[in-house]
């Protein structure tokens, strides 16, 4: 059972419990003539995609790149949410190619899965195009975000990417999520 979906069941039976043990001694008291339904609202652990979604069809190579993505993140013990942040980000730099130097296509000396740069102190050109390394390097900028976990997935990759195109994140979001639901556990 993946860890968002567990979350959101463990949520709705708390809510649950703390309703009955706040509202039983109450309604034993109540004329049931006078007792109304009541709707409560619950909202879901993760937060929903942000504006219109893009989609790719992948690969073998970018599946695979997802799966390092995922391997990478469970190794650094963080949850699905961060491999989500992390796929994302990579779909947007890379479309999840690792990328070499693209020449005069290239952005600046941005090379890898997240488009990371040697001269901004990522690391080096054979670091960097490592999914494994480029992964760890991302998530470790991740883990220095407060409340990355809670933020929309657009702030917090952009808090890590330093982005020219700060919202283009957000695109892919519900593949990115999708992803980490079909691989998280294979």
């Amino acid at each position: 059972m993946n860890t968002i979906f567990r979350k959101s069941m463990l949520s709705v039976a708390g809510l649950a419990f703390a309703g009955g043990v706040f509202a039983g001694p109450i309604a034993a008291h109540a004329n049931p003539v006078d007792a109304k339904p009541v709707a409560v609202a619950v909202q879901s652990a993760a937060p929903k995609p942000q504006g219109d979604q893009s989609h790719i069809t992948l690969n073998d190579e970018q599946t695979a790149n997802v799966k390092a993505i995922i391997a990478a993140t469970k190794k650094a013990g963080l949850p699905e949410r961060a491999a989500v942040i992390s796929i994302a980000t990579s779909l947007q730099e890379s479309k999840l190619e690792n990328l070499g130097h693209l020449g005069d296509a290239n952005d600046h000396d941005s090379l890898g899965l997240f488009q990371q740069r040697p001269t901004s102190g990522w690391g080096t050109p054979e670091q960097i195009t490592n999914p494994e390394y480029s992964t760890t390097a991302f998530l470790k900028g991740l883990k220095q975000v407060d409340g990355w976990q809670d933020m929309p997935l657009t702030e917090a990759a952009q808090t890590v990417q330093v982005s020219a195109y700060p919202d283009a994140y957000a695109q892919w979001e519900q593949q990115a999520t999708d992803l980490v639901g079909q691989h998280w556990n294979s």
